[in-house]
């Protein structure tokens, strides 16, 4: 493995370095978000906030707005309240024990060991999906893997197969099997370096270990969002903490509702304006009188939910002053913290507006 690790390994930047914080914010990146989506992420990161300290003394937002597309934003929170306790409580060092890196928000079993073994070179095995795809080939483990028992089996399996005095190395070579050769469909066998060992491969159950999951079942979703303009182009963000707040993770978003209509496929272009309309009334102090035009509908998806952006064009002769608003122009909301589903609005306003 960690021959074979050594010769063929994938020219990552987080490789080039055994620097806790590198290796931690690479491992908080790739959570859940493809290799090749992360790198240009995790180079613009370090260019923004290239140490710890400087990440636990920025300001939220300016670190949201740099994480800003990336997704699952409560990621960046935590890492910037874990950077702040890091300062602290630990000299500005990732912790090197394990029961103190599990205690930093964000950080759970697989992090930890992942950072530990890879920058200081601490005896602990990881397990993600793709180790645990591995070892479950390796012994044709049948069943959910994610079951809390046979969860708990192949961590002490991962730990029993570690190389303890090439743990950083291992695990890699471990996660960049699962990652490249012993994949979810179509394995590569015959390039495996472990094919000889494999139970499932000798029985011919590959494609069946390990057992598919069952998936969360699909909640549709709809939101009317509404942009307003003044004659000055400019617009109006609010923050919401609640509600549809964390359809937009939380961060700055153009005043929206979610729509229900029972028995309706499509959302009623009237009702749906007409909902959202009372919304400006009682939340901005909108008079209803306002210009209101739909723009081009979008979809979105976050996790198990797919949502329908209803975006409205609302031309309003001055934006109201409300307490927690933003008002500038609308060219510019990109340099605020912004989820996707902000910019997918944004960008059918400006087409709006043309």
């Amino acid at each position: 493995m960690l021959s074979w690790f050594a010769r063929g390994k994938r020219d990552l930047p987080w490789r080039r370095t055994r620097d806790p914080y590198r290796i931690w914010l690479s491992e908080i990146m790739l959570q859940q978000t493809r290799v090749a989506a992360v790198i240009p992420y995790y180079q613009r990161f370090l260019e923004n906030f290239p140490d710890v300290q400087s990440l636990a003394r920025a300001k939220t937002d300016r670190v949201l707005a740099s994480w800003a597309g990336l997704g699952y934003y409560s990621r960046a929170r935590n890492l910037q309240s874990a950077a702040q306790q890091i300062i602290a409580r630990h000299a500005g060092e990732f912790p090197r024990e394990y029961q103190a890196a599990l205690q930093l928000p964000g950080i759970g079993r697989y992090t930890a060991a992942a950072v530990l073994s890879i920058a200081y070179g601490a005896p602990h095995a990881v397990l993600d999906g793709n180790v645990a795809r591995v070892i479950a080939r390796l012994g044709a483990w049948r069943g959910d893997l994610r079951e809390p028992a046979r969860w708990r089996k192949l961590e002490a399996t991962a730990q029993e197969l570690l190389a303890v005095n090439a743990s950083g190395d291992w695990n890699q070579a471990m996660m960049e099997l699962g990652a490249t050769v012993c994949t979810p469909q179509s394995p590569r066998c015959d390039d495996c370096p472990v094919e000889k060992w494999c139970r499932a491969r000798k029985l011919g159950i590959v494609d069946r270990v390990p057992a598919i999951r069952k998936k969360r079942a699909t909640v549709d979703v709809k939101l009317a969002a509404a942009v307003l303009v003044d004659p000055q182009r400019r617009t109006l963000l609010v923050r919401q903490r609640n509600g549809d707040g964390a359809l937009f993770s939380r961060m700055w978003q153009f005043p929206a509702l979610e729509i229900t209509l029972e028995n309706t496929p499509e959302i009623d272009p009237t009702a749906a304006s007409a909902a959202l309309a009372r919304h400006l009334r009682e939340q901005l102090g909108l008079t209803g009188n306002e210009t209101v035009k739909p723009l081009a509908t979008a979809r979105h998806t976050v996790t198990f939910r797919n949502i329908r952006l209803e975006p409205y064009l609302v031309r309003v002769a001055k934006l109201p002053v409300v307490e927690g608003t933003r008002r500038l122009p609308l060219s510019q909301i990109r340099t605020l913290p912004i989820s996707n589903a902000t910019r997918k609005i944004a960008d059918a306003a400006w087409d709006g507006l043309k």
